[in-house]
């Protein structure tokens, strides 16, 4: 029930009663297949999409790539893991193209992230490279548009630096 699966991604508010009326389904059938779901671990949680530069809270979000050796016999499972068990990691993936794995992190300053890389993840014996990317405004996330003014943050940047 791929239906189902893409309006829970879209919007894990909807109850079983919407849901059941979305689809033309019984309200029953609709709990059991999400209970189901959750149990077999293909719904692996639910979560709000924040606009965080709307609050209070300061942070840097960071997109590393990384360079790796893959372990014989695990490949890049057991390197992800390592990598994915730090608190400061909100996605890990494995990608194709010029390096192997992107690491998104959240801290509360560069220097912090910069620390991260440099100590945690720089060290590991399976990592050949990293390269950092600051993430500096986020324009459309999970699907979602973050709505606010025209202003572009680059132009905000390169006039400090004058």
């Amino acid at each position: 029930m791929n239906e189902l699966l893409k309006l829970l991604e879209k919007d894990a508010k909807l109850t079983p009663e919407m849901l059941a009326a979305m689809l033309g389904k019984d309200t029953a059938d609709i709990k059991d297949m999400i209970d189901k779901y959750e149990k077999d671990g293909t719904i692996a949680g639910y979560s709000a999409l924040i606009d965080w530069e709307k609050t209070e809270r300061e942070y840097v979000t960071a997109l590393i790539e990384l360079k790796v050796t893959p372990q014989r016999e695990l490949g890049f499972d057991r390197v992800a893991e390592r990598i994915y068990n730090y608190p400061e990691v909100q996605s890990l993936y494995l990608m194709s193209g010029g390096f192997d794995l992107c690491v998104v992190i959240e801290g509360k300053t560069m220097r912090e992230v910069a620390l991260f890389v440099a100590e945690k993840l720089a060290t590991m014996e399976s990592v050949i490279s990293t390269a950092t990317h600051f993430v500096l405004r986020k324009y459309k996330d999970k699907g979602i548009t973050m709505k606010r003014g025209g202003v572009d943050i680059r132009s905000e940047l390169s006039d400090g630096l004058q």
